[in-house]
């Protein structure tokens, strides 16, 4: 004859694997939250990857430029970039084109400065003689370097937006993500007809 257990050693077994299996969870999501910088010991700065070593290396703009971008300011990369598309001039070309060459030109120096000032950062930190003040001119190196940087990408946003019309820049939003595209995205309320014909849909 089959006996029965009772049923509070059945319903005590079954927390326990349920237990169990939440502590395991926990372990291995611990684990992996009290490491997010294991393997990074083995570059040689620190605190830089070789993707962001190339992209600062080749003037690109490393995330600088976003303020600028996201709020309606476009970049003279994307907008070489875009030129078919947002049916740029030839005199709107050639002038983005020369803001563009002197942005990237300066960012490869004052990149390279910045790069060079996290080597010196994270070499200090190797050695065993590295005191407060040192480190505060490190940092402050480092960190004048970086605006210095963000400087050059911001402040060719300022100089390419004005070369745009409304509608370019609208359309700049709209090729790049930012913004919804007018002739698919009827507004409620608004005559489907009407607005594409006011928004130049085909």
């Amino acid at each position: 004859m089959i006996k029965f257990l009772p049923k509070f050693l059945i319903v005590a077994a079954l927390c326990t694997i349920h237990y169990s299996q939440i502590a395991h969870a926990q372990s291995h999501t611990h684990d992996a939250e009290a490491t997010p910088y294991a393997g990074l010991q083995s570059r040689t700065i620190k605190s830089l990857s070789e993707t962001d070593l190339e992209e600062l290396r080749r003037g690109g703009g490393w995330g600088f430029a976003l303020p600028a971008e996201l709020n309606g300011k476009p970049g003279p990369a994307h907008l070489l970039e875009l030129q078919d598309e947002l049916g740029l001039s030839q005199d709107q070309v050639e002038k983005i084109e020369t803001i563009y060459s002197e942005m990237r030109e300066q960012a490869i120096v004052v990149g390279e400065r910045f790069i060079e000032s996290e080597a010196a950062l994270s070499e200090a930190f190797a050695n065993d003689q590295l005191d407060i003040t040192k480190l505060n001119k490190l940092v402050e190196a480092s960190e004048a370097a970086r605006a210095e940087l963000r400087l050059v990408h911001l402040s060719r946003h300022l100089q390419t937006t004005p070369l745009l019309s409304a509608d370019q820049i609208q359309q700049y939003s709209i090729l790049r993500g930012y913004a919804n595209a007018p002739c698919s995205n009827v507004p409620e309320g608004h005559d489907p007809a009407m607005w594409k014909k006011h928004n130049g849909c085909s």
